[in-house]
């Protein structure tokens, strides 16, 4: 068993159905789940909803239905979007699970045990949207001059009696746990999270008493806690928590909490303040990625312009997208999608490249060798060349993919695509058939080597399309790892087994615009 790897996604909120910012984070993290196991890692990767809170009670009256059939329903189509998107999650967790309100309150009780909480009264603004409290100082003015949030949602102002968190006792620690090393990722969001910690933390409200959809505060039964102290657990009930044996402690800390930029300030302050309170070890790193623009703009209802993930998925191909999002989008920015570009993109690289690549050397192979493989062939100093230059783009991918920077990734993965393709050119082995027939299975030989390689390679990205490809090469379901690149035997092996290519089928269709096609 490999070493422990945990990551996480944010847990959506589930008063609306899944938009593409969910599929968007959830097939990121599938990425690195997928390439951390290709690493040969034990990866645990968990997702989930966030099910309490003042938005899913309103919504839920609003809809006429109980709270708790309205988490239901909508977790199940954060669940379906997974599923449809190839998003392989080890752990789907809901908040309203029996085990997550144990794990919760035992966290209570130790930050309590702590001295960190007591009994006050809460004035101030509170934004039910966001769920979040704003200072005075951090509110803007709208249009109608209406006071809104940073994040321009409606603020409202609150009077409760309300436990409290004494967030403020932890700044110091918090400031030296930014300046000791990677925690929070990109550069920019530690920068803004270290001038927001700098400018002096309040003590924090974590209980309301307006409404009771939430979990309830040990010992204050007319108080439900703070849905962000609730959600911030649901990384530790997933490995049993409060129980610190088995998955906890294989798993705990967690290497990466992968998290949008919008709610960084949750899991960079409060949570490991949280943590540092009940004497509990901290996460590795939270990374906030930007956000998905369709067309340059934000997507949201009153504009008409929300995207669903699972027809687009079903309009272009899920691998076709996976791939757009992390090959289009420098990761920890903002980037934005069109149908033009999906298509544009999946079309040169995943069709007209590798799909073309792989589709051409077997189908030679299948015609010129009978599909039989040969290893031993002669290797001269262009098909040596080809051969490094594949294991170069492997190993740039790798490290860019390590930073999670899997823009730049691919593109070294494409240069390597690229490499072959100018091979082929050059070596022609459809000339060679007549004019060096010998010469033309060793360049085929090659093909089949790096073809095998660069599908590898990119699994993680889009494993549907390459699990089928590699099924036509003869590799096992347990070759398809980042070690069986270095095995030298494979090749001889996969000869010895009498396996033979046959008739090559793609795995990489070029797109049309839905327009187009209907047309």
């Amino acid at each position: 068993m490999g070493e422990p790897y945990y990551i996480t996604t944010a847990i959506s909120y589930p008063n609306g159905k899944p938009h593409i910012g969910h599929a968007y984070e959830a097939i990121a993290a599938d990425v690195i789940a997928r390439f951390k196991k290709a690493e040969g890692f034990d990866v645990r990767f968990q997702t989930g909803t966030d099910e309490h809170g003042l938005k899913m009670a309103q919504k839920a009256r609003d809809l006429g239905v109980t709270p708790a059939d309205l988490a239901t329903e909508m977790s199940g189509h954060f669940m379906q979007m997974c599923d449809k998107l190839d998003v392989g999650y080890d752990v789907f967790i809901r908040t309203t699970e029996p085990r997550h309100h144990e794990a919760t309150q035992e966290l209570w009780r130790r930050m309590e045990a702590a001295g960190d909480l007591y009994l006050d009264r809460y004035e101030g603004w509170y934004s039910v949207r966001d769920e979040a409290y704003y200072d005075e100082s951090e509110l803007q003015a709208g249009e109608q001059g209406e006071k809104l949030s940073p994040q321009g949602t409606a603020v409202e102002w609150t009077v409760e009696e309300s436990w409290f968190f004494r967030l403020s006792k932890y700044q110091d620690k918090l400031l030296a746990l930014y300046a000791s090393g990677d925690f929070i990722r990109p550069e920019s969001r530690r920068n803004e999270i270290q001038r927001f910690v700098e400018g002096g933390l309040r003590d924090l409200s974590v209980s309301r008493t307006s409404f009771d959809w939430g979990i309830k505060v040990p010992g204050s039964d007319n108080h439900v806690m703070y849905v962000w102290v609730d959600a911030l657990t649901n990384y530790i009930t997933g490995l049993g928590f409060p129980d610190e044996q088995g998955d906890y402690a294989r798993f705990w800390p967690a290497d990466l909490h992968l998290i949008g930029k919008d709610i960084v300030r949750f899991h960079t302050v409060y949570w490991p303040a949280f943590l540092m309170s009940a004497g509990l070890d901290l996460p590795k790193q939270v990374f906030g990625h930007g956000f998905l623009l369709n067309r340059g703009q934000k997507e949201s209802k009153s504009l008409g312009n929300v995207t669903d993930p699972i027809q687009l998925a079903e309009t272009f191909g899920v691998d076709a997208v996976r791939y757009f999002l992390l090959r289009e989008v420098a990761f920890g920015q903002d980037g934005s999608w069109s149908p033009e570009a999906i298509v544009t993109r999946a079309n040169a690289e995943l069709a007209n490249s590798f799909g073309n690549l792989a589709q051409r050397s077997l189908s030679m192979i299948f015609k010129n060798m009978d599909g039989e493989i040969k290893p031993d062939l002669p290797v001269n100093e262009a098909d040596q060349a080809l051969l490094d230059a594949v294991r170069q783009g492997f190993d740039a991918m790798r490290a860019a993919f390590d930073q999670l920077s899997f823009s730049d990734g691919l593109e070294a993965w494409m240069r390597a695509v690229f490499a072959c393709n100018q091979y082929v050119d050059e070596q022609a082995p459809w000339a060679l058939r007549k004019s060096d027939p010998a010469r033309m299975e060793a360049v085929l030989m090659i093909l089949f080597r790096v073809v095998r390689d660069l599908a590898i390679a990119v699994r993680p990205v889009v494993p549907s399309s390459i699990d089928a490809l590699l099924d036509q090469m003869g590799q096992s379901a347990s070759a398809r790892t980042y070690a069986a690149l270095d095995d030298p035997e494979w090749f001889t092996t996969l000869s010895a087994s009498g396996y033979k290519v046959d008739k090559p089928v793609g795995v990489f269709p070029r797109l049309e615009l839905p327009e187009v096609a209907e047309a």
